[in-house]
């Protein structure tokens, strides 16, 4: 059974920053496409960062370029998003996602797998 477990969330003022990991089981997390989404308040899911399985490519929604980076660490089975920075309107559930292809990396439909989320709070 694969299961995603997201950590590293919490309460940061505006302009810190925060650094969530994920670590997945049950896959060989190698293999797989990686990604982090974000969930505001009243709001839908929406992609924030992917990476390839070889970590050779990366994509990011242009709100977060230049001060979220995602990377990964193939050694320790573990996915992270450093973020620097943060605004109030980072505030979400930050949620990871795993597949075995990287054909959209921005769609929810690319993710089969999906972690239970971490709150992020940024505030003003």
């Amino acid at each position: 059974q694969v299961q995603l477990v997201e950590s590293g969330g919490g309460l940061v003022q505006a302009g810190g920053s925060l650094k969530l990991s994920c670590a997945p089981s049950g896959l060989t997390f190698s293999r797989y496409a990686m990604a982090w989404f974000r969930q505001a308040p009243g709001k839908g899911r929406a992609f924030v960062a992917a990476i390839s399985s070889s970590g050779g490519s990366r994509y990011y929604t242009d709100s977060v370029k230049g001060r979220f980076t995602i990377s990964r660490d193939n050694a320790k089975d573990t996915l992270y998003l450093q973020m620097n920075s943060l605004k109030p309107e980072d505030t979400a559930v930050y949620y990871c996602a795993a597949d075995n292809t990287l054909i959209l990396p921005g769609s929810l439909r690319t993710y089969s797998y999906w972690g239970q989320g971490t709150q992020v709070t940024v505030s003003s």
